[in-house]
Formats: structure tokens, C-alpha cells, sequence
């Protein structure tokens, strides 16, 4: 019998996520995820590593510069974007997971099971599913039959239309109830709660303001009892405020994760790995208060 999630008023320290028979804890050092793009429209970074030897240079590279996850996605999901075939985002992808699984955890960024099915195969050992499970009704499901973990992110909306008037009541408590209900689905459909990760989802329908709203109120969702993950790199709620593009952005990136990791953040998922193992080491010690 499935038991469902408990939400505890308060997580006084960060949580451990699983990962197979291996735990991995977050609260010894805040996890630093590596994006791997292998796109060419990717708001970013597309086209710099969307064939098979750049994607996977490029993996090895943040993993040498310290990066404990690899995020491979093959289709964008940047404002305005457009879905991809199954095919195209299967044969971007799968080759890759293929490659650098062996090296260390890889995750793979999608919202359709036969790519997830397809790259956990591969060797992918989590799952980042922008839509928190509500795109393709056939992902739980697979998540389960795996015991893989998954990331539940919060979009409003879809890629192509989520940033045209995104609107809240208070955009911490929606936030906090669409986790409720997205927690509590996972775990009906057999995900196990110790494989379960959570992302706010910044810049995913939402403003500058709820942005930083989301950034400012981050430790609410220790509540939830999950890992936090933080993926506000180079995004344009930085870019409103430092007047940069996305590539210039690196300082701005530096500050949201400073900020996230002393609000609660477990994992944050950047462009920049060695410039934020910095930034991570340092947060770490003030957060330990060493």
C-alpha cells in the first residue's frame, strides 16, 4: 500500500534523495548540477554543443570542473519554444546518456516517457520533468517501474505560451499547493517519496517580481520535506535587473545561487560549474556556520 507524503511545518536541515540503493545526501554540500544542451535553440546555449562529441566534451568538462549531476536535455523549453519530434529528441539525447552515465549521475530533461524510458536505459539515473508529471500521462508510471527519481518542476502553462501573463494569487502559497497536489500524485502512482525533488521553476510562467518573490521566499519550501533544487541560471529575471544577455550573466547567476542556497536550495543546476563551485563552497560554510 502506497503511504502518502506527510508535510511537516518545518525541514530544519536539507534532505536526501535516492538514487537505487545509494542515498545521496544534500545536506553535506549543496549539489551542483551541470545543463547539458543538446539543442540548437536553447536560450543560452543552443547550438554550442548539440552534436554528439561537443555534448559529451563538454560533460566531461563540468564533471572536471566538479559537477555532481549531468542534465542532458534535447528539446528547449525556453520562452516561446517548440516541441521537438520524438525522434530528434531521442537521438539528440540517448547517445550522450550512453557516453557519460558510466562517469557519474545523469539526469535527463524531458516531458515525454519514451525519452525517459529510452535514456534510462541508457544509464540516465533521474529524471527532470518540467511539467511535474502532467505532460505525458505514461511518465509516473515509468518512474515507478524504474525506481528512478524525478524532478517535479512548476510551469505555468506550456514553453510556448507560459510567459504571455502569468498570474497569481500569491505566488508562494499557489506554488505550495501545486507541490501538494504534485507530491501526493507521485506518490499514488508508486514514486517513492525519498525519489522525489522539487523545483520552483524560475522564469517558467512567472514575472520578474514573482521570481524574486520565489527566490526571497525559497526556505517555505522546506516545508514540502523534499530536496530544492535552484535552476535560476543566466535566466532573464537576472538579465532585467544586470542589463546583460544570457552569457554575461555569470555574476548575476552568483548572487540568486548565494542567495538560494542560504534560503534552503539542496541542488542548484547552472551553465557556469566552476565559477559556482565557488559560490556553492562558500555558501556552504556560512550556512554551516563554519
Amino acid at each position: 500500500m502506497t503511504r502518502l507524503v506527510s508535510f511537516p511545518k518545518e525541514a530544519e536541515t536539507h534532505v536526501p534523495f535516492r538514487v537505487g540503493d545509494r542515498l545521496v545526501d544534500a545536506d553535506e554540500r549543496t549539489l551542483v548540477m551541470g545543463i547539458l544542451n543538446t539543442t540548437p535553440d536553447s536560450f543560452s546555449d543552443g547550438g554550442l554543443h548539440d552534436g554528439f562529441e561537443a555534448a559529451c566534451a563538454h560533460a566531461w568538462a563540468m564533471r572536471a570542473a566538479g559537477a555532481d549531476i549531468i542534465d542532458v536535455g534535447g528539446e528547449s523549453t525556453r520562452p516561446g519554444s517548440k516541441s521537438v519530434s520524438l525522434e530528434d529528441e531521442i537521438a539528440r539525447v540517448v547517445p550522450v546518456v550512453g557516453a557519460i552515465s558510466a562517469g557519474g549521475l545523469v539526469s535527463v530533461d524531458t516531458m515525454k516517457s519514451q525519452v525517459a524510458q529510452s535514456a534510462l536505459v541508457a544509464g540516465a539515473h533521474i529524471v527532470n520533468d518540467v511539467s511535474a508529471l502532467r505532460h505525458d500521462p505514461e511518465m509516473a508510471s515509468l518512474l515507478a517501474e524504474h525506481g528512478a527519481p524525478v524532478v517535479l518542476m512548476h510551469m505555468q502553462g506550456m514553453p510556448g505560451t507560459m510567459q504571455n501573463d502569468p498570474q497569481y494569487n500569491d505566488v508562494i502559497d499557489d506554488l505550495l499547493s501545486f507541490f501538494h497536489e504534485r507530491i501526493t500524485f507521485a506518490m499514488k502512482a508508486g514514486i517513492q517519496e525519498s525519489q522525489i525533488i522539487i523545483d520552483p521553476g524560475f522564469g517558467f510562467g512567472k514575472t520578474v517580481e514573482h521570481n524574486y518573490q520565489v527566490l526571497r521566499g525559497l526556505g517555505r519550501f522546506r516545508s514540502l520535506g523534499r530536496p530544492i533544487l535552484l535552476g535560476t541560471s543566466r535566466k532573464s529575471f537576472i538579465g532585467a535587473v544586470v542589463d546583460k544577455p544570457a552569457a554575461e550573466r555569470v555574476f548575476g547567476t552568483a548572487a540568486t545561487v548565494a542567495i538560494g542556497i542560504s534560503n534552503g536550495a539542496s541542488i542548484i543546476r547552472v551553465h557556469d560549474v566552476a565559477e559556482m563551485i565557488d559560490v556553492v563552497r562558500v555558501s556552504d560554510a556560512n550556512r554551516a556556520g563554519k
